[in-house]
């Protein structure tokens, strides 16, 4: 499943996949290699008008868990992160 296309991932429609696919990650490996911290983060940086639902999003398809229980419950840590990785939030 690593090299699967993204597209197989709950939670990711067409318009997330193709923000990921401008910043260069197409497979399920990539974004698990990246984390969907720095994952977001390379879409950002890509030019992407992206969200923060992209990134809970990304959090969901890599845990399993629905978008708004990551954007409920794991808001703080991921923001966090996201300041560490980028220096903004």
């Amino acid at each position: 499943m690593s090299d699967t296309s993204i597209a197989g991932l709950p939670g990711l429609g067409p318009k997330s996949q193709a923000m990921l696919a401008q910043a260069g990650i197409t497979t399920v490996a990539q974004l698990r290699q990246l984390g969907s911290v720095r994952a977001y983060a390379q879409v950002k940086a890509s030019g992407a008008d992206a969200s923060l639902n992209l990134l809970w999003g990304l959090e969901g398809a890599l845990t399993g868990l629905p978008w708004q229980v990551v954007a409920r419950e794991h808001r703080l840590s991921l923001l966090l992160a996201l300041e560490e990785c980028t220096g903004q939030a």
